[in-house]
């Protein structure tokens, strides 16, 4: 039984059409699926990732509309590292953000920035053992375009090692030469996970980072609910995401940790070609999609604009 990697994360912002301009546009990231949140069905769930929304690439946001911006503190992820193939792709990324008026600093290997929402991006070369899980953007050439998540750093106000023995006896990660620096190597990804000391009191808002969920085989799922309740988690009931299954518990530092499945996926109700084009709902809101068909904002999304105009 062995976690495969992160399969998403999860962040919070407060305008969604200024998130499908950023990530499905700017960053060139395909928006896999327009659906709401469970809990909060007046609220967008919105998904991104590679062509087909395979685990490993996806980023995702709750949307509440007009969020103030919150701060990373302690207990609380504060960047995110994207892969990119080279070195030339780092110049190719530092010109195109420029344009697109975002500012970055370079650094040997890296390309560091903030999205629209203040949330902390990191562009990195991407590891060897990561496959390249990438999605289609005229502006953005093949050899350039972004391979996947490659990993996190987050801030926790305890010691480094508070939650050593969660990672690596129970969950799988190895240590790292540096304090604080992990490694989850799965059978065809792997993900490096860092923590950074802080005294700093964190605040949920738009531009921060609601939950992390990594990536488990479907036969192995309920195996993995029992084996993090025996290591002491309070961990949930199996939910049914539509598109994968659930488990959440917070690990001793705070941080919300899910482990979801591979299946069903996200073309489970909608064709391979048009994925995120239309709004999905949970069976459990469909009842509300004339209300929240006229509620939710409209998305333009710049995917569907370019193949219209192609066509």
């Amino acid at each position: 039984m062995q976690l495969d990697g992160m399969h998403h994360i999860t962040m919070i912002t407060g305008d969604a059409q200024r998130n499908v301009d950023f990530y499905a546009d700017t960053l060139g990231l395909r928006l896999v699926k327009k659906t709401v949140n469970f809990d909060a069905p007046e609220a967008y769930h919105l998904y991104f990732g590679d062509e087909h929304g395979s685990p490993g690439s996806l980023l995702t946001w709750f949307e509440f509309a007009g969020a103030q911006p919150g701060r990373a503190g302690a207990g609380m992820i504060h960047t995110i590292q994207l892969g990119v193939p080279s070195e030339a792709s780092l110049d190719f990324w530092e010109q195109r953000l420029g344009e697109h008026g975002y500012s970055s600093e370079r650094a040997a290997g890296t390309l560091s920035f903030a999205d629209y929402d203040g949330l902390g991006l990191e562009l990195v070369l991407a590891a060897a053992q990561n496959p390249p899980l990438q999605a289609l953007h005229p502006e953005i050439p093949e050899e350039h375009a972004i391979t996947g998540v490659e990993g996190a750093r987050a801030y926790i106000g305890r010691p480094l090692e508070a939650d050593a023995q969660l990672l690596t006896e129970t969950l799988g990660f190895s240590a790292g030469e540096a304090p604080g620096g992990y490694r989850l190597q799965g059978p065809t990804r792997g993900f490096n996970w860092t923590y950074e000391p802080t005294d700093r009191h964190g605040i949920q808002g738009a531009g921060t980072v609601h939950h992390i969920a990594w990536h488990s085989a479907d036969a192995d799922h309920v195996a993995w609910q029992e084996h993090v309740r025996t290591a002491g988690m309070h961990v949930t009931p199996v939910i049914d995401r539509d598109y994968f299954n659930a488990i959440y518990f917070r690990q001793p530092q705070g941080i919300l940790f899910e482990i979801a499945t591979t299946s069903p996926g996200f073309a489970t109700d909608e064709d391979p070609a048009h994925l995120g084009e239309e709004l999905r709902l949970p069976a459990q809101h469909e009842h509300l999609r004339a209300q929240l068909e006229r509620t939710l904002t409209p998305l333009s999304n710049p995917r569907v604009a370019t193949t219209a105009n192609e066509g």
